[in-house]
């Protein structure tokens, strides 16, 4: 579970805005918005592959 304590002196705006970053460091947003509609199995798939391409051409352009 991601949390965040608070600083002596510092400010809630402050605090807020650095359990937000970390949220998204932790990728709690996107897990959020993915488990909200069904995917079915055959969509799953193609975009596990279409990672897994990209995945696969970022790591060709860098080897460069």
């Amino acid at each position: 579970m991601t949390g965040v304590i608070v600083r002596p002196g510092e400010s809630f705006e402050k605090a807020l805005r650095r359990f937000t970053k970390t949220c998204e460091k932790a990728g709690i947003l996107s897990d959020v918005k993915k488990k909200q509609r069904h995917e079915k199995p055959s969509e799953e798939r193609k975009r596990r592959l279409n990672q897994a391409v990209r995945r696969a051409l970022k790591e060709r352009t860098e080897a460069r």
